[in-house]
């Protein structure tokens, strides 16, 4: 993924496991030194509405520790594990708030077994809580016939065409005039992974087109232009008529994409 990003001078935002900075703070530095934003993904990529807020904050504590001495940063973002952050885990904000996170990617305004808010807005925002505030950048959805689509990236990434892909990102830089925020896991650009045994409708979400990732991905990084989450995070505060790009996210980073 590195590779992939530096031959198209892309800089991302990862969302990196505090488990894995610990293991392996080489690979965490390394990214840093590639020039790309490290944000957090918690410690142990534990759902947050199966924590108390106390292990919630540990948690957070323990995953800044780890992933700041490793990259050498103040970890000022967060992506909650499986966008665990849901109507029944919105004290979740009030921790981040309270430790000092300015933005979160964890709402995804849809419905869906494991996650999802519907209803909550679909672009960057600014989320006000009785512990202060913070912007909320919400992976990118689309509206067809007054029904909210997830086209943000993983498993939907891999599952669409990629020609629907590409219209739903154009769409949302073109017509909407906003950002368009993608994600991708870092083991979705390996096929040979080994296969787990799990339920037929999982093992279908984590191995469809597995072998299409990197293909697609090569071809986005060719027709869009890329940065960091932050950059999504001005779109917040402009009127629609004034916010012109489109962000993209992979799992482990984030981007900010030009027509």
């Amino acid at each position: 993924m590195l590779d992939l990003l530096a031959a198209s001078s892309t800089r991302a935002t990862f969302f990196v496991l505090g488990w894995v900075a610990e293991r392996h703070p080489g690979l965490v530095r390394r990214i840093a030194d590639a020039g790309h934003e490290i944000a957090s993904h918690g410690y142990a990529h534990r759902l947050v509405y199966d924590l108390t807020p106390a292990e919630f904050r540990e948690d957070l504590r323990r995953a800044s520790t780890a992933i700041g001495a490793a990259a050498g940063v103040t970890v000022c973002g967060y992506r909650a594990p499986s966008f665990s952050i849901t109507r029944r885990s919105l004290w979740a904000l009030d921790v981040l708030i309270e430790e000092g996170y300015t933005y979160d990617s964890s709402v995804f305004p849809i419905y869906r077994d494991r996650y999802g808010l519907p209803g909550a807005p679909r672009f960057a925002h600014e989320i006000v809580r009785p512990a202060g505030s913070l912007i909320e950048i919400p992976p990118s959805t689309i509206r067809i016939g007054g029904v909210t689509l997830p086209v943000a990236g993983g498993g939907y990434f891999r599952l669409y065409p990629y020609a629907l892909t590409r219209r739903a990102i154009a769409s949302l830089n073109t017509r909407v005039h906003r950002p368009a925020v993608v994600y991708l896991h870092p083991w979705e650009l390996d096929p040979a992974q080994p296969r787990l045994r799990g339920s037929a409708v999982s093992r279908f979400r984590h191995y469809v087109n597995l072998d299409r990732t990197e293909r697609r991905l090569r071809r986005m990084l060719s027709e869009f232009s890329f940065g960091p989450l932050t950059s999504a995070i001005g779109a917040a505060a402009l009127p629609h008529e004034a916010a012109s790009a489109t962000p993209l996210t992979v799992a482990s980073h984030a981007a900010w994409s030009h027509r």
